[in-house]
């Protein structure tokens, strides 16, 4: 299983300067993966509850995506760069089509386009878009990719968009620029089936993991499709507060829990430390711990 990193963004990691020097570091420690959220408005009093809670602070200040991952792209060479995930209803895709495909070029073919629906109605408010339209629009946001890097002329005739016949380049270095999606809902789980290239699954469980993989799995061979890949977020903070067990420390807790991931077959984690550190150092600090341990047991 291969070992990635969240970027900093949110709350006191809202700053791009610090964005290449720990990009870079992660690099260096051997991450595989590099990735970033998205939150378009943090609203005082949200109209529809965060999973899990309250909202967590870090998100009243937060980078674009894509600016993070474009410093990122700049500042490595190696490590595949993904969102986890961009709330694609919210973005014109034809925009997505071309930021994504830029990145792509200058990665050197490393991006990894992870989509979701999101769980804030507020957004969707902020940007005219329809909640109860959200699964549908995503859909078409596929459809649209899918026409815009195929071979010119491109063209689009959709319920939403329609895109006259034209031109659109450059394309993304990669032939097929692989498309993850989240979601743990069977309408999530059968879209993923017949068209993603993986699962943005989140820590859970090791029994509720298997059963959300093979339920992926048996949509796939319906549909005639072959094993779908997985990228699991980690926030370190959530899961040392969830596993805690005495006498046996967060990190040593959370590379066991890594390694019984890793048995399922899940094919990338990732680490999110934004929310368990608050300085640059403590997060490169933390992240190394992490990466050296899971190493030194593998």
């Amino acid at each position: 299983m291969r070992l990635g990193l969240a970027l900093p963004q949110f709350g006191p990691f809202a700053d791009p300067t610090l964005v290449p020097a720990i990009a870079a570091e992660a690099e260096a420690l051997g991450f595989e993966s590099l990735w970033t959220g998205e939150r378009v408005h943090a609203a005082t009093t949200p109209s529809t509850p965060y999973p899990g809670g309250t909202m967590p602070e870090q998100f009243r200040s937060g980078l674009d995506p894509m600016l993070v991952l474009t410093l990122a792209a700049s500042a490595t060479t190696r490590p595949r760069l993904g969102t986890s995930t961009l709330n694609a209803p919210l973005h014109p895709p034809i925009h997505l089509a071309r930021s994504l495909a830029g990145l792509d070029r200058l990665s050197g073919g490393r991006v990894i386009a992870g989509f979701g629906l999101g769980w804030s109605r507020d957004e969707y408010d902020a940007v005219a878009v329809p909640w109860r339209e959200r699964g549908a629009r995503l859909d078409e946001t596929l459809d649209v990719l899918e026409s815009l890097w195929a071979a010119d002329p491109v063209q689009h005739d959709g319920r939403v968009w329609t895109i006259s016949p034209g031109d659109f380049g450059p394309k993304p270095v990669q032939q097929h620029l692989p498309i993850y999606l989240g979601g743990r809902s069977p309408a999530a789980f059968r879209r993923i089936g017949r068209r993603a290239d993986g699962w943005l699954g989140v820590a859970l469980p090791a029994e509720a993991l298997r059963g959300a993989l093979a339920s992926i799995a048996d949509q796939a061979r319906d549909a005639g499709r072959g094993p779908i890949a997985t990228a699991l977020r980690i926030n370190a903070a959530v899961h040392a507060a969830a596993t805690a067990k005495p006498g046996v420390g967060p990190v040593e807790q959370l590379v066991d829990y890594l390694h019984e991931v890793a048995e399922l077959g899940i094919d990338d984690a990732f680490v999110d430390l934004q929310f368990t550190t608050s300085t640059p150092a403590e997060l490169l600090d933390l992240a190394a711990r992490i990466r050296n341990a899971f190493e030194t047991t593998t």
